[in-house]
């Protein structure tokens, strides 16, 4: 990659983000992280409307 941004993550969740990046077949848990936040702007970039997006990240947890 080009940039490169530290950024925290709870302990249980970045061990199963490594289990499963593995299992995968992706070449890093970094690969994977990449690869599924794609994924998810894609489909927020895919929304109508802002108020969809907020009901989305709702959904997700993101937000409250």
């Amino acid at each position: 990659m080009f940039g490169s941004t530290k950024i925290k993550l709870d302990k249980d969740l970045l061990d199963k983000i490594k289990r499963y990046a593995g299992l995968a077949g992706y070449s890093s848990p970094e690969e994977f992280i990449t690869h599924a936040l794609e994924k998810e702007l894609a489909q927020l970039e895919d929304a109508d409307s802002e108020e969809e997006i907020k009901k989305r990240l709702q959904g997700l947890g993101y937000i409250s």
